[in-house]
């Protein structure tokens, strides 16, 4: 059976993040890992993406 991700595996995961990225591309990395999972859900969902750039 599967488990869910406790507290040490989350801080495994975070060090192995740190050493691959280094501390100054996590925030990078992270931006764009949730705007790819908001482009996933959009296109799901059929929505258009509403940007305010576009709008303008």
């Amino acid at each position: 059976m599967l488990k869910s991700i406790g507290l040490p595996e989350l801080l495994i995961i975070l060090v192995v993040a740190v050493l691959l990225f280094g501390g100054k591309k996590i925030p990078e990395v992270a931006k764009g890992l949730g705007e790819g999972i908001r482009n996933f859900k959009n296109s799901l969902k059929g929505d258009e993406p509403t940007d305010d750039k576009k709008q303008a």
